[in-house]
């Protein structure tokens, strides 16, 4: 079984610090070459080498060409700053955690597994199950146990959940440490997780220390690709020595203080939009109105909360507080009312006075009161009280409410932006000027989704959640973050975007295989002397980078779950942009049964058929004499390539778990 060495990066000695010193020369002259030779490559491409006449795809490919040369110079950046960490200062005295076990529908032994674990942490604690599913057999369970049990309030009863998000922050107002452990229900603690974790908050800026995670119920093979060996190492370390190391969602350890004061800033800035929106539309509003008023009464009042609100929203892009700006705009609505009530009255009193000096006589053949001719004409004249625009600025003062009556509390501490609530308070934190540090020690063992379908589900929801904050915080635009910090957590969310470059590498081959279209003038030498030391140099890089460590598995999953990260693209724009709902769906950590598991991959199963269709085609044509051999042999050893990536799918669907996983996990 691979697992991380216990205490990497710990010695402090000479030797050992020199050594990672050369390790980072290395690291950064590499990077250097692969970023020249990628621009050499992809500018030499867009200039000399894009077939015109097959416009409509030897464009998409140089674009996602420079799409990958992107993604290598992120990495190349990231490993950059590549930080190994040494020896962990000891915990602060008297410091009080909170270790909070988050659960929704696991089963219940193993949400115990974790809670007894965690329960045994020899560092003073308390110790609380979140149970979002709210079972009493899991709360009998707990007291038992001897460890706090957490559900939601009464105030999330028909307010939005938020998931995770949300179970999370109901128990930051109902519990008290100083410090937030907080893991998954199969994440199974060391012992020493707040020994070696809690020293880091000796610096009062450090607001989180994540750990790795890893996993026992997964062979070496790693079929379905869940150890992530290259980010729970080369590219947190690199994050980590940009201050952007971010929260993975579990094996973290937070400050409260920096939680709770994301919080606040979060509670005045949404007050602050939800003001800002309010008064734009009322603005809208009462412009349309005005044009229609019925008197000068209805006008002058319209007029003069038209004229607050312009104030309103001058103030507040001056970024004067929110509460103020908004009494004052309230008091200028009341003074607006009162004076149109007070006209009204008024009115209605002239009105009932005119009413009862009307001429009324009584008609025998009606055998009723009625007024005369006169007077009925004297009556449809009068104007009547604008009682109308009085509730219309009345409706408007209650639009400009600030107590969030639509969530279940005020202050939201954890991100509920997306479903990947941990990126997204990750990058809130560094806008705010905390730190972050990543300590490569595994201190938790969890369990990896143990079949296809549970695994693509898992990482479409990342993918979702990932986009979804980028397509609402984008880090290039959030304030407070630094250069460095920008490009690292975009680099991840850029990431997802290669479901879309992979459409076309898979597509080319296909093309000239069957058709004869060449995206590209010519296979010449100089194409591959360009092309051959691009990709020579980003693959030593990533060797490098990974020291001995094995990252072909991720290399293939990028391109082969191709249809995830589009999928999730499309889902998480409309979410965003349309307000379609995403569906949550927690990870399973039981194995299912398998039985259809190639429903969730049929189009990466469809494309190993249209690949291996296209060679035989493409041979044939060769040998006929319609394309060149030379151009056939690059594009069929592209599709081995392809094959040879796609080749994943197969193993995964074959792969029926781990059957000794459990019981490495205990």
């Amino acid at each position: 079984m691979g697992v991380l060495p216990a205490r990497p990066g710990a010695s402090t000695t000479a030797a050992a610090t020199a050594a990672a010193t050369r390790r980072l020369d290395v690291l950064r002259v590499l990077a250097v070459l692969t970023v020249v030779l990628g621009l050499n490559y992809v500018v030499w491409r867009w200039l000399e080498s894009v077939n015109w006449n097959a416009w409509w795809i030897a464009v998409p490919l140089v674009v996602a060409e420079t799409y990958s040369l992107v993604e290598v110079s992120l990495f190349a950046m990231t490993m950059w700053r590549a930080r190994e960490r040494p020896e962990p200062p000891p915990p602060p005295d008297g410091a009080t955690v909170d270790v909070l076990i988050t659960t929704y529908d696991e089963p219940i032994d193993l949400v115990l597994r974790t809670a007894v674990a965690a329960r045994d942490i020899t560092y003073p604690h308390r110790t609380w199950v979140l149970d979002d599913g709210a079972r009493p057999t899991l709360r009998d369970a707990a007291h038992e146990a001897g460890v706090g049990y957490v559900v939601r309030t009464e105030d999330w009863r028909g307010r939005p959940r938020h998931a995770k998000a949300g179970n999370l922050n109901n128990a930051l107002f109902l519990t008290e440490g100083e410090f937030l452990l907080i893991l998954d229900a199969d994440q199974i603690p060391e012992p020493t997780i707040l020994d070696r974790t809690l020293g880091y908050f000796r610096d009062p800026e450090v607001a989180l220390v994540q750990t790795p995670q890893h996993f026992t119920n997964v062979t070496q093979a790693d079929p379905l690709g869940s150890q992530a060996p290259l980010f729970y190492g080369p590219i947190q370390q690199g994050k980590d020595g940009w201050n952007a190391a971010f929260f993975c969602g579990s094996n973290a350890v937070l400050r409260r203080e920096s939680l709770m004061q994301l919080g606040i800033v979060g509670y005045v800035r949404e007050t602050e939009r939800s003001v800002r929106q309010a008064l734009s539309t009322a603005r809208r509003m009462l412009g349309r109105a005005r044009r229609r008023a019925a008197n000068p009464t209805q006008a002058a009042a319209l007029d003069q909360v038209m004229s607050a609100a312009d104030v309103a929203l001058s103030r507040l892009r001056v970024g004067e507080a929110v509460g103020a700006v908004t009494f004052d705009f309230q008091r200028a609505v009341d003074d607006a009312s009162a004076s149109v009530v007070a006209r009204d009255v008024a009115t209605i009193q002239d009105d009932l006075r005119a009413i009862g000096a009307l001429a009324m006589e009584r008609d025998d053949e009606l055998g009723a009161v009625v007024v005369n001719d006169d007077a009925l004409s004297r009556l449809a004249e009068r104007d009547w009280s604008p009682l109308g625009a009085v509730e219309s600025v009345r409706a408007l003062v209650r639009a400009v409410d600030v107590d969030r009556v639509d969530e279940a509390q005020p202050l939201m501490p954890v991100a509920t932006v997306s479903v990947t609530e941990d990126m997204a308070t990750a990058m809130r934190l560094h806008a705010q000027g905390w730190r972050t540090v990543y300590h490569h020690e595994v201190l938790a063992l969890g369990l990896a989704p143990e079949d296809l379908s549970s695994m693509v589900a898992q990482r479409l929801r990342w993918a979702q959640g990932t986009l979804q904050v980028m397509l609402k915080e984008n880090p290039l635009r959030v304030p407070g973050l630094s250069l460095g910090q920008r490009l690292m957590y975009f680099s991840t969310m850029w990431s997802y975007l290669s479901g879309f470059a992979a459409v076309v590498y898979l597509l080319c081959p296909v093309l000239f295989l069957c058709l004869g279209v060449l995206p590209v003038t010519a296979w010449s030498v100089d194409f591959f002397a360009r092309f051959v030391a691009f990709q020579a140099a980003s693959q030593v890089l990533f060797l490098v980078a990974a020291r001995g460590v094995r990252t072909w598995r991720g290399q293939q999953y990028s391109l082969a779950l191709f249809p995830v990260w589009i999928r999730a693209t499309l889902t998480a724009a409309a979410n965003v942009w349309r307000g379609r709902p995403l569906t949550f769906k927690v990870t399973p950590k039981v194995r299912g049964e398998g039985a259809g598991a190639w429903r969730v991959v049929w189009p990466q199963l469809a494309v190993i058929v249209m690949l291996v269709t296209a060679s035989v085609v493409g041979a044939v044509r060769a040998a006929l004499g319609y394309t060149d051999w030379a151009d056939t042999s690059v594009n069929l050893m592209w599709v081995v390539y392809d094959l040879l990536v796609l080749s994943v799918i197969v193993q995964a669907l074959r792969y029926r778990g781990y059957p000794a996983g459990r019981e490495g996990a205990s």
